[in-house]
């Protein structure tokens, strides 16, 4: 499987496998390219309808020049790998996460903040901290923080020294799943209201009835999925070796 960086060419072969309607998990197979690599590929440069390969090379070659004038202060505060990770395949892998986030619709350094948080054993940092891994400034943390304590994707404790730490716990994906639901109810809420404003029976409507029926379904669904999926935040994975030896219970 080819490794390094994606050339030009592979870059064009994207922009036609995306064209043509091709999954990323396809133009991957083609390319000989892990998936992950054409999602962040793709997600970063603009997205499966606006990639263009030629945008997309010139963008990384900006990109690959900054890092190189970066390299000697990063290498120095780059913190040691715990439990033997490979720090290029977490470095990686954080920009997929990130990628991803954003492709949902978060902002960049809201969803370059949520992946740092993740993705750390202690799943908590200070500001400080995530500035120093970031790269960025401490105002552009504070911005995030607030976006996602608003959202209830993180929470705020007092630390050491009265510095405040970040955290990210294991309800967090819980806690974001009923605030979208509670979003999509105020939606619901919102074009019913509509309905009586712009008539009963006439089709603008019966068009929001319809939205409103539809999200409303939607709605009850999520809070539903997430009232029942609770419990697995809260659950240990299970080794390689107890998959394993679960059947042979069965028959004891």
């Amino acid at each position: 499987m080819p490794g390094g960086r994606l050339t030009q060419q592979e870059r064009q072969q994207i922009a036609l496998g995306l064209a043509d309607g091709l999954a990323y998990a396809e133009i991957a197979r083609r390319l000989e390219r892990p998936t992950s690599t054409i999602t962040r590929e793709v997600m970063r440069n603009g997205g499966p309808s606006a990639y263009r390969a030629e945008m997309a090379h010139r963008a990384t070659e900006r990109r690959a020049h900054r890092r190189r004038r970066q390299t000697t202060p990063r290498e120095a505060q780059a913190p040691e790998q715990a439990h033997g990770r490979d720090a290029e395949a977490v470095r990686e892998y954080e920009e997929t996460f990130t990628t991803v986030m954003m492709a949902s619709g978060m902002p960049t350094m809201m969803a370059r903040v949520m992946a740092c948080l993740t993705l750390t054993d202690s799943g908590s940092l200070t500001a400080s901290e995530l500035a120093q891994h970031l790269q960025v400034s401490p105002a552009s943390i504070s911005k995030a923080i607030t976006f996602l304590d608003g959202q209830g994707m993180v929470r705020r404790e007092q630390g050491e020294r009265r510095r405040e730490r970040y955290v990210v716990d294991d309800d967090v994906w819980y806690q974001s799943m009923m605030a979208s639901a509670r979003a999509i109810a105020q939606i619901v809420e919102t074009a019913r209201q509509g309905v009586g404003v712009l008539g009963t029976g006439t089709p603008a409507a019966a068009r929001l009835e319809n939205v409103a029926r539809f999200l409303d379904f939607v709605g009850e669904n999520t809070t539903r999925a997430a009232e029942q999926a609770r419990e697995v935040l809260h659950t240990k994975p299970r080794t390689p070796a107890e998959g394993a030896a679960e059947p042979g219970s069965d028959h004891g």
